[in-house]
């Protein structure tokens, strides 16, 4: 018989008394604020950078140190499957931004007896094989897919996400990111009729950035 599965008892086996996991905790605000220190203390870095929108900018969030971060993943992941509606069939993000995300809430809906699969868009079609651009288990023709980023800046790279998976025939009419740069990528979304929300917003990284 499936049962509830409790994050802090199943974290402690085999782990050592003095380990900090933080990322079990059942306290969802402590969650997010411990989410938002490692954003602060591993992705966040100030100078001078080069977007890939080809922006320039006087700061960089490099998600993948927090999304590839074992207690950054399942933070991630036991916060972004709440904000999914009931009725999603399936979390799905361009390569290579949203790769681990996707895969993490993918397994945490599992454990939370919600199971949700998750799709990899390519940027380019594969060269061999079905040459697909999506990867990932066949939904059914207008499955509901909620597309995930680490950080949307002017909001196209999702978009690119959003368009191969119309185009391969589900139902996308929402965007979930870690991060808002705020710099254009919220009201693109609402241009185009996109549902969008985000964990963070930049405004808040950077305060807590100076108070830490």
């Amino acid at each position: 018989m499936v049962g509830s599965f409790n994050f802090s008892t199943a974290m402690t086996i085999g782990t050592p008394a003095h380990s900090d996991i933080w990322a079990t905790t059942s306290d969802i605000k402590l969650l997010r604020q411990q989410l938002l220190d490692l954003f602060c203390n591993k992705a966040y870095q100030e100078g001078d950078f080069v977007l890939s929108s080809g922006q320039r900018a006087t700061y960089y969030i490099n998600g993948k140190q927090v999304t590839l971060h074992p207690q950054g993943s399942l933070a991630i992941a036991r916060l972004l499957l709440p904000m999914l509606p009931l009725d999603t069939d399936a979390v799905a993000g361009l390569t290579l931004g949203a790769d681990p995300i996707v895969a993490a809430v993918s397994v945490v809906s599992a454990i939370e007896n919600r199971p949700i699969p998750a799709l990899i868009i390519r940027k380019e079609a594969k060269g061999h094989g079905t040459k697909a651009y999506i990867e990932g288990p066949n939904l059914p023709e207008g499955a509901k897919v909620v597309v995930l980023e680490d950080v949307v800046t002017t909001g196209q790279s999702a978009m690119k996400a959003v368009e191969r998976l119309r185009g391969a025939g589900y139902s996308v009419d929402r965007v979930i990111s870690l991060v808002d740069r705020e710099q254009g990528g919220a009201e693109f979304y609402q241009s185009v009729g996109l549902k969008f929300e985000a964990v963070f917003s930049i405004r808040e990284i950077q305060e807590r950035y100076k108070n830490l």
